[in-house]
């Protein structure tokens, strides 16, 4: 469908018109159907599918009003309303997605009367207070900065007519879900709102029940003909050895002398790590991370963008709403926590039709849980072995060969060449002066790291996938009990212990039966079909709470001596559910346990308080 036979405003056509938009795509044309007009939308589709001049068309719409309009609000429009009173309210989750939104607005909406701001983290809010003073119709931001400014009362929501949730699974997966649900109740109900997100888990389906009105859903990605997500997207796997990650990083970036590419880390303490090595090593290397200052984000982008840096590292906070197009290669250096990450994550190549590659690395104890991520988001790897130090410089050798072969006759000047050229063919013959060239130029090539071998898995027919959600009864007949060195005495609550149990085994809460919390440790049920992975991955101690083992019930005790002990609390006939993301956990102990009294025995005799 072209965007002349969609609804909406001149200016909005005349700007598409001269950008060299033509057709519409699945996303555009669904959310500008007629049929839809005015509705709320809880709307599904792929990164990289256009959604921004969706929904910046949609607003535009529902404030300019359709075809007929001149690009002018009706009255009484925002610029009848007191400062601070923005007609639109557009919520993203991180500062560079808020900059990319307002930049495709900005041309989107050139031709109207609008007026567009947009206000984030990490930079002064003066600005934000004097751009509000002077009137905003169409305020961008992520959810912290504009609940502060909702507090200090600069910025009112009463008079919104439509309100935008860009990447909402995002905001959620971010912790943002009570400061967005304070935003959206501030707003008027009457409003007109707009989810939008990749995914559409049970939280974002409960969100828009709680705060859309009669929604239509739009899943573009189950439309006829529609690519898959991962259609140009090459993934790769490789076994490393624990201590070989990030030798094993190295060389995947000296075997692809990639343009541009992403090394994606779990925590910002591995991104400045990683990094730190990569520059040691002589990579152009920028980094990234959520607790780094806007400033430094926006020029670490800069440098990748214009070339300056070939790799990014960075954390989750670069998986979604970064403006670079041209990345052709991923390096997953920490698996992420789930599949929509790991979808998001990759998801930064292999966009508008250009080709891309994604690579996997994970220790032979994480193997299955990489293997089932890779199967919950429909993506088979091929799993080889990390590229050698002899391979990489073969490659490198090559490159070279090309480069000398195909370098044109005008690369220099010629004139000091040829003089430079009948200098040395006194001293040295030909093929010695070439033999001592080239030596010099090998010796400037990049080298790989040395890796311990370790096998590839043995390919499987079909990938292993999570089993399908039980009830309680039928996932407790062939369970297996595992023990968790955290009880009563550590304020053990299921309510964090359940999510710690999930990250080190790498299983679901549906894969988790009935928790049983003794004084000393805690007991707790694995779905069978998940225990022999769970049990592999969940050996490995936590880098961040090493005092915590956990290890099968009937394999060896996790405490010694004390006799038997009752459970101080058993589980209810419902599993356990933990707190949303964004709530604080209860601390866990990292130390010995603290005395709450006297009485403990031998056991803690000797110990600080």
């Amino acid at each position: 469908m072209t965007f002349d036979q969609l609804p909406m405003p001149p200016a909005l056509a005349a700007a598409l018109s001269a950008r060299g938009y033509g057709t519409a795509t699945g996303v555009q044309a669904a959310v500008l159907d007629p049929a839809v007009a005015g509705r709320d939308l809880l709307v599904s589709s792929q990164t990289g599918s256009g959604k921004t001049v969706a929904f910046g068309a949609a607003l535009a719409q529902t404030l300019l009003g359709g075809a007929s309009a001149e690009g002018a609000l009706p009255a009484p429009g925002p610029h009848g309303r007191p400062s601070g009173t923005p007609a639109a309210l557009v919520i993203v989750p991180t500062r560079e997605l808020a900059t990319q939104v307002r930049g495709e607005l900005g041309w989107l909406l050139a031709g109207t009367t609008l007026r567009l701001a947009s206000f984030t983290g990490g930079t002064p809010v003066g600005g934000d207070l004097r751009a509000l003073e002077r009137g905003v119709d169409v305020v961008i931001g992520t959810p912290g900065r504009l609940l502060d400014l909702l507090r200090r009362e600069r910025l009112a929501l009463g008079r919104l007519s439509v309100v935008v949730l860009d990447e909402a699974d995002e905001m959620l997966d971010l912790g943002f879900r009570d400061d967005l649900e304070a935003l959206l109740q501030a707003a008027p109900a009457e409003r007109r709102t707009l989810l939008l997100s990749a995914t559409l888990p049970s939280e974002i389906r409960a969100l828009a029940r709680k705060y859309q009105r009669d929604a239509v859903a739009l899943d573009t990605r189950r439309a006829a003909g529609a690519p898959a997500a991962h259609e140009d997207i090459t993934y790769r796997g490789h076994l490393v050895a624990g201590a070989d990650r990030r030798a094993a990083v190295v060389n995947v970036l000296r075997a692809a002398d990639s343009p541009r590419a992403i090394v994606f880390c779990t925590t910002r303490e591995g991104v400045a790590a990683l990094h730190a090595a990569l520059t040691t090593r002589g990579f152009a290397a920028a980094a990234i991370s959520g607790e780094r200052a806007q400033a430094e984000r926006d020029r670490a982008l800069d440098r990748l963008r214009r070339g300056e840096a070939r790799v990014l590292v960075a954390t989750n906070v670069a998986a979604r709403g970064l403006d670079l197009p041209d990345v052709d290669l991923i390096v997953h250096a920490d698996l992420p926590l789930n599949a929509e990450s790991l979808t998001h994550r990759s998801g930064r190549t292999g966009r508008a039709g250009r080709k891309g590659t994604a690579v996997v690395i994970a220790t032979p104890a994480e193997r299955r849980k990489a293997e089932r991520l890779l199967a919950a988001a429909h993506v088979r790897p091929a799993w080889t072995p990390v590229p050698t130090r002899e391979a990489i410089a073969a490659a490198a050798r090559e490159r070279l060969a090309d480069e000398l072969a195909a370098a044109p006759a005008d690369a220099g000047p010629a004139d000091d060449a040829r003089d430079l050229a009948r200098r040395l063919e006194a001293r040295l013959s030909p093929s010695a002066l070439i033999e001592r060239l080239l030596l010099r130029e090998l010796a400037r090539l990049p080298v790989g790291e040395p890796l311990t071998e370790i096998a590839p898995p043995r390919p499987e027919a079909e990938p292993r996938s999570r089993p399908p959600a039980r009830d309680r009864a039928e996932l407790s007949r062939d369970a297996v009990v595992f023990q968790i060195n955290l009880g009563a005495d550590d304020q053990a609550d299921p309510r964090w212990l359940l999510p710690l149990i999930c990250r080190r085994g790498g299983v679901t809460r549906r894969e988790v039966g009935a928790i049983r919390i003794a004084r000393r440790e805690t007991t707790f049920e694995i779905a069978g079909p998940a225990a022999r992975d769970f049990a592999e991955a969940s050996a490995e101690l936590d880098p961040r709470a090493r005092h915590v083992v956990i290890a099968r019930a009937d394999a060896r005790p996790v405490h010694t001596g004390g006799g038997d002990r009752p459970p101080a609390r058993h589980a209810p006939s419902k599993p356990f559910h933990p707190k949303p993301p964004h709530a604080p956990r209860p601390h866990v102990p990292h130390g010995p346990r603290q005395p709450h009294g006297k009485g403990r025995g031998p056991r803690d005799r000797g110990k600080s308080k």
